[in-house]
């Protein structure tokens, strides 16, 4: 049976791509009525080629780069280099903001480090992700990114100092600053040039700061579900924790309760006008993907 080409066509303000049905049509143009561009990429998880749109642009993953961290430490933990059970002391002060876990706590806590991993991709917890990117380094997370076969994706900061790049160009001092920002009542800048500022902000642009690709990403999760990307047992921990991941609400609003999701998702209440809306748009350009899929193999 001759596999369907992928065709992707300008029409307006978003990408099409030929294949999918009207549904996921429906879908692009929720996410283009938000003022938002995406690409996609799904392919079977056993291995081989798939199906995508922009598959190979630059993006900035956002907190869908907790993934590399997680595989990152939960390599150095199965290899000796890290001792999962070590308990890491974090306090209040310099903590990473974030509406999750550890970000919200007043207190000093304790934590080990297998159990910060959980905190990040279950509740994509900001401050554990800054903990174990400082435990591991920059430097060294990069060497195992392109370990892993992720030639195009870098993590070029933490979360805090992403953060802190995006108010600065947003033009306050701090991010507390920028969120604590109300334009009626303290002028200027407005709302939307907030938000015009931020979509310009340095730590956003995928080709001066963090990057990856949707293809990368894919391949990556490809590798980590056949236990080709790390060592089996870094890469069981992972998975593991993906299908404990609490924010079900987009890939897995495509499929009903046959299907087995294992996600990682963040959704940042407010960030866009309609969360519920481009919730269910990823859902369902997932399930169209997934059913294209499936038709290459009849059925």
């Amino acid at each position: 049976m001759a596999q369907p080409q992928l065709r992707g066509v300008f029409t307006g303000p978003t990408l099409r791509p030929a294949f999918v049905d009207t549904s996921a049509v429906d879908a692009l143009d929720v996410v283009a009525a938000l003022g938002l561009r995406g690409s996609w990429y799904a392919a079977p998880v056993g291995g081989g080629t798939g199906i995508g749109l922009a598959e190979h642009a630059l993006v900035s993953p956002a907190s869908v780069m907790k993934v590399q961290v997680a595989l990152a430490v939960e390599t150095l933990v199965a290899t000796g280099r890290l001792d999962g059970s070590e308990r890491r002391v974090m306090l209040p002060a310099g903590r990473t903001p974030g509406p999750t876990g550890i970000s919200l706590m007043l207190d000093e806590v304790t934590m080990s480090v297998r159990d910060l991993v959980l905190g990040m991709l279950t509740i994509s917890d900001n401050a554990a992700t800054d903990e174990l990117i400082g435990l591991v380094g920059l430097e060294q997370l990069n060497w195992l990114l392109t370990q892993f076969g992720m030639e195009r994706t870098v993590i070029s900061s933490d979360l805090r100092q992403m953060l802190e790049q995006i108010a600065t160009d947003a033009g306050f001092a701090t991010y507390a600053a920028l969120v604590e920002h109300d334009p009626t009542v303290n002028g200027p800048p407005s709302a939307d040039e907030i938000r015009h500022r931020v979509a310009q902000a340095t730590a956003l642009d995928p080709t001066r700061a963090t990057r990856t690709t949707a293809a990368e990403m894919v391949a990556l999760l490809q590798a980590i579900w056949s236990d080709a990307a790390a060592p089996a047992q870094a890469c069981r921990r992972v998975r593991e924790a993906m299908g404990r991941q609490l924010a079900m609400t987009r890939i897995a609003s495509g499929f009903d309760h046959t299907v087995q999701v294992a996600v990682f998702t963040r959704k940042d209440p407010g960030s866009v006008a309609q969360p519920g809306a481009i919730d269910a748009a990823i859902g369902r350009i997932a399930r169209s993907l997934v059913d294209e899929l499936r038709s290459r193999d009849g059925g």
